[in-house]
């Protein structure tokens, strides 16, 4: 049996950049004392979620990948061997901006990036303005712990991903939020137990939590936490996270019951490609 300890954050934004990563360095040194060799932050951990309000200053909060924060973290990588998910706010050059994920390896390797594919443009989530759509495809990143994906919130509403993902061989795919009260509370209990169920992989899926009135006072909205992990059949591993408060999250997967699930449905021998050709379409 192969069994991968994996950590997963929520949050909420202290009021600063640099008490922000701080507190993420803190938790990979808590995950890395409990045993955990991965760990995933939420969405833009680094900041604020601007993407309540349409703010140019907000733009300052991005930076290359790799670059500073990706070096930063890639010593802590390598001091306490683990593979580290980093979801950044990049710039390739002024004025062409993603919303993006690093990968670094647990010897502090970094292995690449995955940038946001499905950018949304609705009240409150007002992404457009901050994100051009990424452009790298679905990449699966040969790690220390296995395959690993990557996809960033708004991502998980197209299933056509999720299956990308794991035809490139991903076996734990990271789902970084700031998810908030809304339509989206039935779409988070199903989404991702779905997506995992769907495609024999485990699906990681940390998300803010709480208000960030000391950003945007009355505008702020309420992400909900609720931080979790979903098995390759759709179950998730151990509890939920805090409603209402920051949590650290450490579980156990059992990789052996990706080859489990997958031998049990044959969604990959059965699926026809040959039939899905209007999904292409414009």
């Amino acid at each position: 049996m192969t069994i991968i300890r994996t950590a997963l954050t929520q949050t909420t934004w202290t009021g600063d950049e640099e008490s922000m990563v701080a507190k993420h360095e803190d938790f990979v040194r808590k995950a890395a004392a409990e045993g955990a060799q991965i760990i995933c932050f939420q969405e833009l951990f680094h900041g604020p979620y601007f993407g309540i309000v349409q703010d140019n200053k907000y733009y300052d909060y991005a930076q290359k990948v790799p670059g500073p924060l990706t070096e930063r973290f890639s010593k802590l990588a390598a001091e306490h061997h683990m593979v580290i998910i980093l979801p950044v706010y990049e710039e390739e050059q002024p004025g062409v901006l993603y919303n993006t994920a690093a990968v670094i390896d647990a010897d502090g390797t970094y292995l690449g990036k995955y940038r946001k594919n499905h950018i949304p443009h609705v009240e409150k989530f007002w992404e457009k303005f901050y994100f051009r759509p990424g452009n790298l495809g679905w990449p699966v990143f040969d790690t220390a712990v296995g395959a690993v994906g990557v996809t960033i919130c708004y991502d998980r509403h197209f299933p056509e991903g999720w299956r990308v993902l794991g035809l490139n061989g991903a076996q734990l795919v990271f789902n970084p939020n700031a998810s908030k009260p809304g339509l989206s509370n039935r779409l988070w209990e199903l989404e991702q137990p779905t997506a995992a169920a769907a495609n024999g992989y485990y699906v990681v899926v940390p998300n803010r939590v709480g208000a960030e009135t000391n950003e945007f006072g009355d505008e702020a909205v309420d992400f909900y936490g609720t931080s979790y992990i979903a098995d390759p059949q759709g179950n998730y591993v151990g509890n939920l996270g805090a409603r209402d408060s920051e949590e650290l999250m450490i579980r156990d997967l059992d990789m052996d019951l990706v080859r489990t699930a997958r031998n049990s449905w044959q969604f990959y021998r059965d699926r026809r490609p040959d039939a899905y050709t209007p999904i292409t379409n414009p």
